[in-house]
């Protein structure tokens, strides 16, 4: 079994597009959609959940009113103002007589719990988000929401790529597509542990190159082979040169180019991946890539 995470430096560079038409091409195969800051690969594969799971993660401050004997040492102890007297607050429970704890506000430090004299203040685990296990029409999905403001999209995505893992060994498949978060920062590090290649989609822009560079080190970082892809090329041929040069002088592997093809969004828009949609240049071009890849 293989896996491979399709990853960008910056966001909004095609990697999902290019994720969905691998999904559309690879055999035996199980999909797993690793950007859980802000998910779309169901947009493509459109899928049938199967299993609902609730995804916990960080701690937030509870006060027992039963116990509670509003010394106020809390208000005083807490940095973050998190705990107040009277009224409410966005995110507030109010507790005991008045106290209001604001869980936008509290950063799970949890000193309040150990300042409390009678034990009131507990501190309870988060849900902070949910995991899912899908069909699709190109084969099982494991993907996830990470609730709004919530921390640990890293801890979010490591789940997914193992629950995505023990799907496919379950189901004796050959391949692990993931696509994985824009950036260098913890979601993309949590996608590339254990990954087989990364194939790195950039636009030829210097702000594109510059971002792809700093995510191929990354992948170098953790000794994960990675394979760069120019996505919409035509746009700027002197840009796209330049990338082509900077590759081949710093022994960097580019394995393909994809031109900018308006059929690519009219596919998006219907919910289908290009492979699904027209014919058109753009599928030879992702065929190649694939190829490539397999071999």
């Amino acid at each position: 079994m293989k896996q491979i995470v399709v990853i960008s430096g910056k966001g909004g560079t095609g990697k999902t597009v290019i994720t969905g038409a691998f999904a559309a091409l690879a055999k035996n195969k199980v999909m797993a959609d690793c950007d859980v800051d802000a998910a779309d690969l169901h947009l493509l594969l459109q899928p049938r959940i199967k299993e609902r799971h609730d995804f916990r993660s960080g701690l937030s401050a509870s006060i027992d009113k039963k116990i509670c004997r509003q010394c106020g040492k809390c208000i005083a102890a807490c940095r973050f103002s998190a705990i107040k007297r009277g009224g409410s607050t966005s995110g507030g429970d109010a507790i005991g007589d008045g106290f209001v704890i604001d869980r936008i506000s509290c950063e799970g430090c949890a000193f309040c719990s150990h300042i409390c004299p009678v034990g009131a203040i507990k501190m309870e685990e988060n849900l902070a988000g949910e995991w899912f296990i899908s069909e699709t029409r190109f084969g099982p999905m494991v993907h996830a929401k990470l609730g709004i403001a919530e921390e640990n999209s890293g801890k979010l995505v490591s789940l997914v790529r193992k629950k995505a893992k023990e799907v496919a060994e379950n189901n004796n498949c050959d391949w692990v597509i993931i696509d994985g978060a824009p950036g260098i920062g913890c979601p993309v590090i949590a996608s590339l542990s254990g990954i087989d290649y990364a194939v790195v989609v950039t636009e030829p822009t210097l702000s594109g190159l510059h971002d792809a560079l700093r995510v191929i080190e990354v992948t170098e970082h953790f000794n994960v082979p990675s394979r760069l892809v120019i996505n919409k090329y035509d746009l700027n041929p002197d840009m796209s040169k330049k990338i082509e040069e900077h590759c081949a002088k710093n022994g960097i592997s580019l394995i393909g180019k994809v031109r900018f093809d308006k059929t690519v969004v009219e596919a998006m828009v219907e919910g289908k991946t290009i492979m699904e949609y027209k014919d058109t240049p753009v599928k030879d071009e992702i065929c190649s890539i694939w190829e490539k890849l397999q071999a």
